[in-house]
This record gives C-alpha cells, structure tokens and sequence, in this order.
C-alpha cells in the first residue's frame, strides 16, 4: 500500500479489516504511552499509592497481550476500567476529591472516545461521576478526612505524567481526524472530477466530441430565453448527410466515424461565439442559432455547412464525396419547445431531400400540414393492408412478333370505397420510407404467385411480373418470401419475374448482388426496369443475373416521332441481343410504335395500345378474347 497518508486514511475508512488494524495500532501506542507514565509515577511514589501503580501497569501488560492477539474489544474494556479503577484508587487512599489522580479522569474518557463504544464511554463516565459524588459526601460529612501530603517533586512528576500521556493520546487523535479530513476532502475532490466526467460523456458525443442532443436540449430554453429578451429570434438548423451508408458498406465503419470526426471540425470552424454545434443522431448534425441578423444570414450559413459538407475527405487513401441536406425552423414562429422546433427543422430537411439533396429549405406551415397528411395515410394503409383492401391488377405483356398475350405484370391499387383509386406514386414512396412496402410486397408476391397459378391451372401460359422495392431486399429474407409464395401457390419458379429498377442496383452492394444470385438459381428471371435513364451500367446486368431490360417508356412514347430516339432505342436491343438479353418496351400506346418496335428486333411489349392494367377478372377476358381472335385468324379456309 502506498505510503501516503491520505490515500492510507481513505483506504482505512473503506476497508474493516485495515479500520482494525489502525485500531490496534492507536491502542497499544495508547497502552506504551500509559505505561510510560507509570512507571515514572512508580519510580517516585512510596507505600500504598506505589502498589496501586504497580497493579495498574500489571493491567496494561495484560491489555497489551490482548491487543497483539487481536482482542481488541477486551483489551480496550481492561485497559480503560484499569485506568479508572487505580485513578480513583489513588484518589480514595491520598487526597479525596482534592487528589491530582482525578486529572486522569479526562484522559481516560478521551481514550474511550478514540477506541471504545458509547456503552463504554458513558458507563465510564457515570462511574467518575458517581466516585466524584461519594468522595464530596464523605469529606463533607467528615466520615473519611483527605490526607493532603506536602508538596514535593513527586507532584511534578504525576502531573507531568497525566499531562504527557493525555496529551500524547488528544495529539494521535488529532493526527487522526486531521488525516481523515484530508482524505475527506480529497475524495470530495475525486468525486467531483468523476461527476464532472461523467457529466461530459453525458451530454457529450463520444465519436466526435461534440455535445449531444441532452446538452443541445438543455442549452436551447436558455438561449431561446435570451433571444426573448433581447428581442431577437433562434435558428435550428438540421444537417442530414445523403449517401452516408454507402461509405460504411464500401470502407467500412471505421472509414465513417473518421468522416464525421472531420466533418464536425469543418462544421466547429464556422460557429460563432454563442452557436452550439451538436451531433444529433448517426450521421444527423444539429446547430442553434441565436441572434442571427436575417433570413438571409442564415440561408448563407446554410450554403457554408453544405459547401463544407460536398468538399472532399481523404480518408484512408481514398477521397470520399457526400452531400448533405439543410432544414431551417426559427423560434418563435416556428415553435418555441426545443422538440416542435426540431420536429420542424427535421420536416424542412426532408423536403431538401425530396428536392434533389444538397440544398437548404426553411420550414413552412404547408409541411407540417404535409406531414400529417403522410401520417394519416400510412395509418389508412396499415388498415388496408390488415382489411385486404389492396388490390392487384395486370397489365398484359404481349410478344411483339405475333402480338400473343405471355404475361401480365402485377400492378398495385388501392381503391376506395367511394370509387376512386389514391395513386400508387402517391402511396407507394410512403410505403418505402416507413417500411411497411416490406409487408405490402410480400402480400403482393403471394397474391401475385395465386393468381398465375390459378391462369395456369385455367389452360392459360402465362408468367407473372412483380416490381421490388430496395426496403425488401435489407432483411435477408426476400428469397425465403419468394419460396414460400411459389410453394403455397404451386408455382413454377420460372413462371415469376421480379423486376427492378436500374436505380435501386447502384449503391447497395453485395447485399442485393447476393440475394438476387439466390433467386436466380431457383430459376426465377430477373428484369431491370426503366432502363435507360440511370447510369445504364453492363457490369450490373452481369452482376445480377439479369435476362430482361424492360426500355423506359421515354424512350418509347416519342420512338415514331423523335429522331433522336430511335438510335438509342435501337441501340439498346442490339446491346441487348449481344449479350443474350431479352427486351421489353413498355408505354407502347399506338399500332406504329408496336410495328417499329417489332422491326428493331423488340422481343416484348405492353402498354394501353393493347390494354391498361386490369382487375383479374377483366384481365382474364382480355386473355381470352386474344386467344379467340388468334384462333379465327389462324384457322385455314
């Protein structure tokens, strides 16, 4: 143990055994002071007071003993009475209630005090109190006459005697209580720092350092309060950065905290004196405002942190690129509780987003009415989705070479009950962005997988065709749907298509890459969709298993009248055709695009020339007329 009196005293405080051992220590100090004083007295006295004296240091000797075993308790009990026995002995056989003996009478309540018990110490007491008593009443009544000896160096001696042992003991206990207080007060001082610690980290980011949302929220009902008083208003700005998952997928985690490690330092170097910087979520950052001069001030402040946030990161020998996107609410107007505020801001910096990412938006009262309207609708949903109130209907794939029905491609509608339909570009991004179209797609590829199996069951070969939303494929378990919807429908795998669009490959890796190899090899055909208006990359059509490019519908509505369209129309199914894909044209709503489509070499089309989505049962007409005419005009004269 370190030889250092606080931490000596403050490990006794906290440790019984080691508080038993100072114990010990004080009292056999206390026992060798006591005895020391005796035998000066013995060395000076005479007669009877001599015996006595004798007799008290026999009782030392045995407290002592009892105090090496480790007999505390017993040791201080013998010790102590001893004391107050041969003091009071010494009194009775010389000078009464006169007697200098009496003035040990303190030294031993003080050692009560440092090593014993209230019960002891008060029992102590009370017996001097009492001794005192029979003595004054024995003098004054004259039945026992104090022997008062002359004045000699033996009365030096005893007092000398009294004094160094009490003294000597009220030094150590003084030592004692000053350590302890020492020890106090350095704990106290340690449990502060550690509080002060543990403050930090609580209201502090631990990545970034920066305060945390508690901290942001505790400061935001001061400064608001200030801004009040001083007339003026209290910016929240919310930064959300775009395209940050890509970079923990590709580089990893480690590569994205350094990321948000040096964006929180770009973002420090633009705060003002009163600004507070928080890191608000995962890659969400949050700023408050007060005093800002105009609408215009902080429209530029919001420039700066975007223009910090698409300025390159070399991290790890790579220079990474993001974006981000800025939402605006200022207090009063826009709230004045630091939850509505950032409720605000939160609903500006969505609709940055949805207006194509890295720019800024101020909150409005229009969005919060949006807002609601969202949260109203996806409750209708998730009670639709419960009561079955979706529907699917199939828009017909036909074969351009011969205009024969081979397919139909599963479209969602929600119809209501006073007739109307709320538009699927309406519901379906809802969907998406709070993951019920994981649901909503499973209930779509079982009904999907039914209906194929029952036209299959009916005479007709057709194949079915069901879009994929990314939200799907981020469980894991798209292929373990895909089987148990092909099982419970008894469906041949090779009668399903999922298709995806060219946007939802770009960016998410091995994850969809993986999956989609799975479904492949049940035998289910993969189509990509709206090709032709991403980044048209070869090396995802390999990577994923594609065998069909469904050719966006801008391409095709103009194809008789553009000459601009016709190359890359034909370029694509050529590219197509070289490497062993089929293509579909989908928005064919007229005879001549079909005919010019047929003669570049299109395998399939579909659009409202030959019919729009249908209900099953209409869809099943449309078959079967189809069917009917191809069977009329084939048939020989």
């Amino acid at each position: 143990m370190p030889d250092n009196p606080e931490f000596t005293q403050s490990f006794v405080v906290n440790h019984p055994e080691q508080r038993n051992k100072l114990r010990t220590k004080r009292l056999l100090q206390i026992i060798g002071l006591t005895l020391f004083g005796l035998v000066l007295a013995v060395a000076v006295a005479t007669g009877s007071t001599k015996w006595v004296l004798l007799g008290g240091c026999c009782a030392l000797g045995l407290a002592a003993l009892l105090a090496y075993q480790r007999r505390v308790v017993a040791a201080t009990y013998i010790l102590l009475w001893a004391m107050c026995l041969m003091l009071s002995a010494l009194a009775y056989i010389s000078g009464g209630i006169r007697d200098l003996a009496l003035l040990g009478y303190p030294g031993v309540l003080v050692f009560a005090a440092m090593l014993g018990n209230g019960r002891l110490f008060f029992s102590l007491i009370s017996f001097m109190l009492a001794f005192c008593a029979v003595l004054t009443y024995l003098a004054t009544s004259g039945i026992v006459m104090p022997v008062i000896p002359a004045i000699s160096a033996a009365h030096f001696v005893f007092i000398g005697a009294i004094l160094m042992v009490t003294g000597g003991c009220v030094y150590l206990l003084y030592r004692d209580q000053q350590r302890l207080m020492h020890s106090l007060q350095s704990e106290n001082h340690r449990v502060k720092q550690s509080q002060a610690h543990i403050e930090h980290l609580a209201l502090h980011d631990p990545l970034t350092a920066l305060p945390n949302r508690v901290y942001c929220q505790q400061h935001f009902q001061r400064l608001y309060g200030e801004c009040l008083a001083n007339a003026q208003r209290l910016a929240v700005v919310f930064l959300d950065l775009d395209n940050f998952k890509p970079v923990n997928d590709s580089l990893g985690h480690a590569a994205g905290d350094l990321l948000l490690q040096q964006l929180a330092r770009r973002l420090e170097n633009l705060l003002t004196e009163n600004d507070i910087l928080c890191r608000f979520g995962g890659d969400e950052f949050l700023l408050l405002l007060p005093g800002f001069s105009s609408n215009e001030a902080l429209a530029a402040k919001a420039s700066a942190l975007l223009q910090q946030t698409t300025a390159p990161f070399f991290i790890m020998q790579n220079q990474i690129e993001i974006s981000g996107s800025v939402g605006i609410a200022i207090a009063p107007e826009d709230g004045n509780e630091f939850s509505e505020i950032c409720k605000h801001a939160d609903m500006a910096m969505f609709q940055a987003k949805a207006d194509g990412r890295n720019v800024y938006r101020f909150y409005h009262d229009e969005l919060n009415k949006a807002s609601i309207d969202k949260f109203n609708l996806l409750q209708l949903m998730r009670k639709a989705l419960k009561n079955n109130e979706f529907q699917l209907y199939y828009q017909p794939k036909l074969q351009l070479s011969d205009q024969r029905v081979i397919g139909a491609e599963a479209l969602l509608r929600w119809p209501q009950a006073d007739g109307s339909m709320i538009s699927p570009d309406e519901f379906i991004p809802l969907a998406e962005s709070s993951g019920l179209i994981v649901e909503i797609g499973q209930w779509v590829l079982q009904q999907a997988c039914l209906a194929c199996s029952r036209w299959q069951q009916q005479g007709y070969d057709l194949t079915i065709a069901v879009n994929l939303s990314t939200v799907q494929f981020r469980d894991g378990k798209l292929e373990q749907q895909v089987q148990q919807a092909l099982t419970a429908a008894a469906l041949p795998a090779h009668s399903l298509e999922m298709e995806l669009t060219e946007s939802l490959l770009i960016g998410e890796g091995d994850n969809i890459a993986q999956q989609l190899s799975a479904l492949h090899q049940l035998g289910i055909r993969i189509s990509i969709d709206d090709f032709g208006t991403g980044y048209s990359n070869l090396g995802y059509l390999r990577r994923f298993n594609a065998s069909r490019l469904k050719i966006d519908k801008s391409f095709i509505l103009s194809l008789c009248l553009s000459e601009r369209d016709e190359p890359l129309v034909r370029a694509i199914i050529q590219m197509s055709k070289s490497l062993g894909l089929k293509t579909v044209a989908e928005g064919i709503e007229d005879s001549a695009t079909a005919a010019q489509l047929a003669l570049l070499g299109c395998d399939e089309g579909q659009g409202f020339y030959w019919a729009k989505p249908l209900p099953e049962t209409d869809f099943l007409g449309y078959v079967s007329a189809e069917l009917m005419n191809e069977a009329r005009t084939t048939k020989p004269d």
